[in-house]
């Protein structure tokens, strides 16, 4: 079993940044490649970015690819999204999931573990 916490959601001004963190527990958090999503209201759950277990491998979302960079630290079980040029269109609840099949899909649904999100609001 594996709990995941997101944290560091809020409110910023388009053009800003904000750092989103996940902390899990539980099982070796090495063991697992790692997914961000997002929901906005209305619409469906959508990929962010995924990384592999070593977080030797990262992918992204193109919506997002420049501005976003997702990162871990396998020794304080952490997954991190560092969000930058931050638009209103990303506006939505950030989850973080894990995945213990040995890569990062990109659907939300084949993970094995989510978090709860955390919101974040960009205003115009």
């Amino acid at each position: 079993q594996v709990q995941l916490v997101e944290s560091g959601g809020g409110l910023v001004q388009a053009g800003g940044s904000l750092r989103l963190s996940c902390t899990a527990s539980g099982r070796a958090f090495s063991s697992y490649a790692m997914g961000w999503f997002r929901q906005a209201p209305g619409k469906a759950r959508d990929y962010v970015a995924t990384i592999s277990r070593s977080g030797g491998t990262t992918y992204y979302a193109n919506s997002v690819k420049g501005r976003f960079t997702i990162s871990r630290d396998n020794n304080n079980n952490t997954l991190y999204l560092q969000m930058s040029s931050l638009k209103p269109e990303d506006t939505a609840v950030y989850y973080c999931a894990a995945s213990n099949r040995g890569w990062a899909p990109v659907d939300y649904d084949d993970y094995d573990y989510r978090g709860q999100g955390t919101q974040v609001t960009v205003s115009s």
